[in-house]
């Protein structure tokens, strides 16, 4: 089906980001797949190259533009090319970590970030999740203590997207342990701050390129200059960029699902078994006829989200669906590709044993799809 999300701007832009990915980023994805971590070089490239930060205002570097529409386009094009691990960093800095500073940061911390983050010298990240807490914000442990114009910092932080390659950390604290919402604050904190350590980069399922490490606060002194918006603030904040953050997840899954069925189709009418195409059999067609269906289906709704969320229209309950719905929608199709691969699936050389094994952490992170379901169900006031 036709989409009508689009303009042609979006279409020449998806152009220059894809020929920029199989440049800088297709030649080396199995080294940093070895590797755990997309080099620093690579965001510097993507900021000169104009792909970070879009919304960032042309008076500190950046274009000024702030239709989401571009930012789809990033993921989706890093997904079809097998690039899981590229698309959920650079996701990660540009729709979940920028708007915090869009909209809390001052204009002394406007002048001091934003340049950076638009040339990728400033690489974000956001620490929310602990050892102890997952899902729970208002259980964070984490405390910020303020004393002579700075807050003394101790905890730590846990699964954190970005965590060893990052330079600016949107970081949860309790500035009121004594309070559970109301004693929410984001401060951010920077590298090379004395007593700000980060474990070892996780070894993890899948997502081998990308970095996700332990981060660790024994009393890093933080200036009260480096908190995002006002004290006490921070749950408010967290849950207001919480809809663009899953929507966002959710267009990552839905793209992996839309490459995988594609990768599928190449595939079967060049396998062969029992003297025709695998694609001739019953059997494949309708395994992929409701593959393409779902994805069909769910890129319907998830472009209406995105016209939702451009319209300052898109409701935490909508947001949550999206996530939950494109996320399984994730596991089902790129399981059932893969079987369909037989034992080549299982063989890493292949994106669809890849985009497997990345599918599985987007049904946790952002929220688990028990979260989403509970968001949903209680949207419907029934009882």
């Amino acid at each position: 089906m036709r989409r009508t999300l689009y303009e042609p701007e979006h279409a020449d832009f998806r152009e220059s980001w894809r020929a920029f990915l199989q440049r800088e980023a297709v030649p080396h994805a199995d080294a940093w797949e070895r590797e755990g971590i997309v080099p620093r070089a690579f965001f510097a490239a993507a900021g000169a190259a104009g792909f970070l930060a879009m919304g960032v205002p042309e008076a500190f570097g950046g274009a000024g533009v702030t239709d989401f529409r571009f930012n789809a386009v990033i993921a989706e094009e890093a997904q079809a090319l097998g690039l899981g691990g590229v698309a959920l960093g650079v996701t990660l800095h540009n729709d979940i970590c920028l708007p915090y500073f869009l909209e809390y940061c001052t204009d002394e911390q406007r002048e001091r970030w934003l340049p950076g983050i638009v040339s990728g010298e400033l690489i974000t990240a956001i620490a929310m999740t602990e050892p102890g807490t997952g899902s729970d914000l208002a259980s964070i442990a984490a405390t910020a203590h303020r004393e002579d114009g700075h807050y003394r910092v101790n905890g730590s932080k846990t699964f954190i997207t970005n965590g060893i390659n990052a330079d600016l950390v949107i970081t949860a604290v309790k500035t009121d342990p004594s309070q559970r919402h109301a004693g929410l604050s984001l401060v951010v904190l920077e590298r090379g701050m004395e007593g700000f350590e980060r474990g070892r980069n996780l070894e993890k399922i899948g997502q081998h390129s990308q970095d996700t490490a332990e981060l660790f606060f024994q009393d890093v002194l933080v200036p009260v200059e480096n908190r995002l918006g006002e004290e006490g603030q921070g749950f408010r904040y967290l849950t207001a960029n919480l809809a663009q953050e899953r929507l966002s997840i959710g267009l990552s899954a839905l793209a992996a699902a839309r490459a995988g069925v594609q990768w599928t189709v190449e595939y079967v009418r060049e396998r062969r078994a029992f003297g025709a195409p695998i694609g001739a059999l019953q059997n494949t067609r309708f395994v992929l006829a409701e593959c393409h269906t779902e994805v069909e289906v769910g890129t319907a709704y998830a472009d209406r989200c995105v016209e939702a969320l451009e319209a300052g229209e898109l409701t935490a309950e909508d947001a949550a669906a999206a996530k939950l719905w494109l996320t399984e929608l994730q596991g089902r199709v790129l399981d059932r590709c893969l079987q369909l691969f037989g034992g080549y699936g299982y063989v890493t050389e292949y994106p669809i044993a890849r985009a497997y094994a990345d599918a599985r952490i987007t049904r946790i992170y952002g929220g688990t799809s028990e979260i989403m379901k509970e968001i949903v169900g209680r949207s419907l006031r029934l009882g």
